[in-house]
């Protein structure tokens, strides 16, 4: 009971934190389930018309009668006033943005509001008059309002291909530094494999310095790995390939030497009788037993190395998990979503396919 007390002050356990927290997690849950995959393509228009301020300062103009037009409440103002602006006939569902292009000053322009048509094209809204949009020289400033609409079919968003391409450099990572492993690890699993090695004092020396390194190999952590070797040639995919390797060598190279030392040791000995060496009786007796387990082994740690090269993106390994936390670094939280659904395919589908060749492979 001591032990969980201290662990818990230790740890900082604050459960009240997530009833407080509640309302921003709900934000984010939201914003992760809405990730940016498609979009439409865009058209920009603009309408307005002159507004003198103060009235009498310049020439009021008439709105039209028809077509997208905005109207305002006045056609004209009074500085520190509020006016109500109309807009009309913009299109279903258009972003507008409200300004004022002033007078006397070079392309200087004021942001007067930002809203949204509804279904009929139709948005309301209010304006302050500030004492910079007054009249200069009898050339009133012009309340313009800019209009963005979707046209078009559906395309996959940028946010997309951008994650497609990060997927698809993951899982050839994990590819690359699997195989890289596989090479270093199937020579060492045969050194390290008791019934193979183990016979002698150098033949043990051998099988224990093996195993040592194999172990010592697999206490290094993924992430540190890719944090040394990303200070050693450069953050990026390369690194985390390297990270990867090194981890698997060790990893694989256990399974390997497990699966050869339960081999059935009946085809040993029967090649052994023909007076065959151990270079022989490991390629005619050993390794055509072995080729199943070897590959399902390889298969399924691609499948995990898919799913750390994800964490180890996170301090510059490459791939989809450097790009999941650049967008949760710069809070684009609906772009985050589109790597997070990315990341849940990606390793749905490798998990389906290890599975498959697993099952055929034993």
């Amino acid at each position: 009971m001591t032990v969980y007390v201290v662990s818990l002050r230790e740890t900082e356990i604050d459960l009240p934190a997530l009833a407080t927290g509640f309302p921003n997690g709900i934000t984010l849950v939201r914003d992760f389930l809405t990730p940016d995959v498609a979009v439409r393509e865009t058209a920009n228009s603009s309408v307005g018309l002159d507004f003198p301020v103060p009235c009498g300062s310049a020439p009021e103009e008439e709105v039209p009668e028809s077509g997208p037009r905005i109207i305002p409440s006045d056609p004209c103002g009074e500085v520190g006033a509020t006016i109500i602006v109309e807009g009309v006939g913009l299109g279903a569902g258009a972003d507008v943005s409200l300004w004022w292009i002033l007078q006397g000053i070079s392309d200087q322009r004021l942001r007067a509001a930002r809203v949204t048509t509804d279904s009929e094209g139709y948005f309301q809204t209010t304006v302050e008059i500030r004492p910079i949009v007054a009249t200069k020289e009898g050339k009133a400033s012009k309340l313009t309002a800019e209009i963005t609409s979707e046209v078009g079919v559906l395309r996959p968003s940028p946010a997309l291909l951008e994650t497609v391409d990060a997927a698809i450099l993951t899982v050839f990572m994990a590819l690359i530094a699997t195989s890289m492993a596989a090479i270093f690890a199937v020579p060492l699993s045969f050194l390290a494999a008791a019934n193979i090695t183990r016979h002698g004092g150098f033949g043990s020396a051998i099988y224990y310095v093996t195993r040592a390194y194999l172990n010592i190999t697999r206490t290094f952590e993924p992430l540190v790995l890719a944090t040394i070797f990303g200070l050693w040639v450069g953050f990026g995919a390369f690194a985390g390939v390297l990270a990867l390797a090194v981890f698997t060598v060790g990893s694989l190279g256990k399974l390997y030497s497990e699966a050869v030392e339960s081999i059935d040791p009946g085809p040993v000995e029967a090649v052994r009788a023909t007076g065959a060496g151990p270079v022989e009786t490991i390629f005619y007796a050993v390794i055509p037993q072995v080729i199943p387990q070897f590959t399902s082994f390889s298969v399924y740690h691609w499948d995990i190395n898919v799913r750390i090269s994800t964490i180890i993106g996170f301090v510059g390994g490459g791939g989809i998990g450097f790009l999941l936390n650049q967008r949760l670094r710069t809070f684009s939280y609906h772009k985050a979503g589109t790597a997070i659904l990315a990341i849940v395919v990606v390793v749905s589908l490798l998990d389906f396919f290890s599975a498959a060749v697993r099952k055929r492979a034993t």
